[in-house]
């Protein structure tokens, strides 16, 4: 299979300001066999006529209400006739060749296969590029996930289930660690395939994200003295990083990734 089908997810709910670049981002590539799914939340700003714009490009829009993030992921995956899945969240963009990329490097066997992801800050037009784990250890000290650019097979997403309803907004985490425990085969593309536009709602709920992550641990078989470490540490991790937010909100992109720009 030398060029899988792909299937691109997009969920949505009032995001009238940056939708329009993900839907360009996607319905622009050159590579063929792919599908595009749009899952809105029941939109009342305006979403919905920017997504009418494109009906004729997208394969599968649904626009009603849900339980939240993990439920929309859960419709566009059942929807989904793709060989491999990626979502790219209202807001988020493919790089320009992304799936032509991901095709010419694809290898087949393996069950999640990552590549990099771009993280930029539109207040500031600062870039970096985030390189994701593919190994996700009983302490994961590195947990850097990439959703924008984890193509997870269909079979894969059949075999484990969706995503968690209970979570709001580490369900791409819980989904690493389930991935991990039943022995899913990982695969790194170190291409750019994605840009992640900074802001988003994982990055404003510090407090739950945490407790979200404690869940994760206990849930996917990690101990107390695991999960007692690893909340410790994710919790040291947020206070160096709001410090460094205070003194310049591209400072710990520098220190964490690689500067691109």
């Amino acid at each position: 299979m030398n060029n899988p089908k792909i299937s691109i997810i997009t969920i949505s709910y009032n995001n009238k300001v940056d939708i329009e670049d993900t839907i360009k981002s996607i319905v622009n590539q050159k590579y063929l066999n792919k599908e595009y799914l749009i899952i809105d939340g029941g939109s009342k700003d305006g979403t919905l006529n920017i997504i009418n714009n494109y009906c004729d490009k997208i394969d599968y829009f649904v626009s009603e209400p849900d339980r939240g993030i993990s439920d929309a992921f859960n419709k566009g995956i059942k929807a989904a006739t793709g060989d491999y899945i990626v979502l790219i969240n209202a807001g988020d963009m493919l790089t320009k060749d992304a799936l032509q990329d991901f095709a010419d490097e694809y290898q087949s066997g393996y069950d999640v296969i990552k590549g990099n992801t771009i993280r930029w800050n539109p207040n500031t037009n600062f870039s970096s590029v985030e390189k994701p784990v593919t190994y996700y250890s009983k302490i994961p000290f590195n947990f850097l996930i990439c959703h924008q650019s984890t193509y997870i097979s269909k079979v894969a997403y059949e075999k484990i289930g969706g995503y968690n309803v209970k979570l709001k907004i580490v369900m791409d985490f819980d989904m690493m660690l389930r991935l991990t425990n039943v022995g899913m085969k990982f695969y790194h593309v170190d291409k750019n395939l994605a840009i992640f536009r900074m802001g988003g709602l994982s990055q404003q709920s510090k407090k739950v994200r945490i407790k979200e992550m404690k869940f994760c641990m206990e849930n996917n078989g990690r101990n107390m003295l695991q999960t007692f470490i690893f909340t410790s540490y994710v919790r040291t991790r947020t206070i160096i990083r709001n410090l460094l937010d205070r003194i310049n909100p591209d400072l710990k992109n520098i220190i964490i990734t690689n500067k691109i720009k």
